[in-house]
């Protein structure tokens, strides 16, 4: 269909997998957590007033909240994808004046064009298919010059799981997840300009296998491809996986590893925006990794 690659993940399932985490979520969203206040903290560098802020990927509203903190005057628009965690969310808000939940998917906005002054975005874009469809509807959405401020799962991410799965069978558990350069190139292409992109490295240590896909589990994060395998994982698949993993233990426990990059890029004209004089202009292929153990 117009050169459009045939979608690798099913929304549906993505969908049902937050819904019905929505009671552990919280207290298993430490990474999220930690994502999302370094996203906030980049909103620092930046001359920023906005009339209309759309947090994309809201959840349970942690990032909606700061965002109203941080900007009271401006109309803060949460949008998700699972229904049930905006009902959840809207059940806390006290006042309704200048706050929206938006049930969509970011690549379909039922939004009007260049009505949104920043999009903020934490850790969401990895459960798109092809960023540039994602970044393409953000884009048509914010004003020229507006701000595009994001954070997604880089390829390294849960690394030794997808390894250990390989090794059990040939079917995917764990989502492909693109890399620096490739979401550098799918902004491009939407037409953001002056992209500034990062990533940070790390890992955790579980003691046990059934500790890491409980904090998968109760994230929501379930294997979402089309061409999983729809029946029950057997036994002697998931033993096979298990004693994979047991190779890369570590006097430490079992390693997870999480690769974030960070993004940041303005929309249309850019002479409409304002970038404090520290920031510079850099090339992807320059840009190195911070590792933390």
């Amino acid at each position: 269909m117009n050169g459009v690659p045939p979608a690798r993940l099913d929304t549906r399932s993505v969908r049902r997998g937050f819904e019905r985490a929505i009671q552990t979520y919280a207290g298993a969203a430490a990474l999220q957590t930690e994502s999302r206040q370094e996203l906030l903290a980049r909103l620092d560098f930046f001359a920023l007033r906005p009339a209309t802020v759309a947090d994309l990927g809201a959840g349970l509203g942690e990032g909606g909240e700061a965002l109203r903190q941080r900007f009271p005057d401006a109309r803060i628009v949460e949008v998700d994808l699972a229904h049930a965690m905006l009902t959840e969310r809207r059940r806390s808000w006290r006042f309704w004046r200048r706050r929206q939940a938006v049930c969509a998917d970011v690549r379909q906005l039922p939004l009007p064009d260049r009505c949104v002054d920043l999009a903020f975005s934490n850790l969401m874009l990895q459960w798109c298919d092809e960023p540039a469809l994602a970044f393409a509807e953000i884009a048509r959405v914010l004003k020229p010059g507006g701000l595009l401020l994001a954070s997604t799962f880089g390829p390294l991410t849960l690394q030794e799981l997808r390894a250990a799965w390989a090794g059990a069978d040939d079917r995917p558990h764990v989502s492909d997840f693109p890399d620096l350069p490739q979401l550098a190139t799918a902004l491009g292409v939407s037409g953001f300009q002056e992209p500034v992109l990062d990533r940070d490295l790390r890992t955790e240590h579980h003691r046990e296998l059934s500790g890491i896909m409980r904090e998968l589990r109760d994230l929501g994060a379930r294997n979402a491809a089309r061409d999983r395998r729809r029946a029950l994982t057997g036994t002697a698949r998931w033993r096979r996986m298990a004693a994979g993993y047991e190779q890369v233990r570590t006097s430490g426990g079992l390693p997870v590893t999480w690769e974030l990059i960070y993004m940041a890029a303005f929309a249309g004209d850019r002479s409409a925006a304002s970038l404090p004089g520290g920031e510079h202009r850099i090339d992807v292929g320059s840009i190195g990794r911070r590792h933390r153990p």
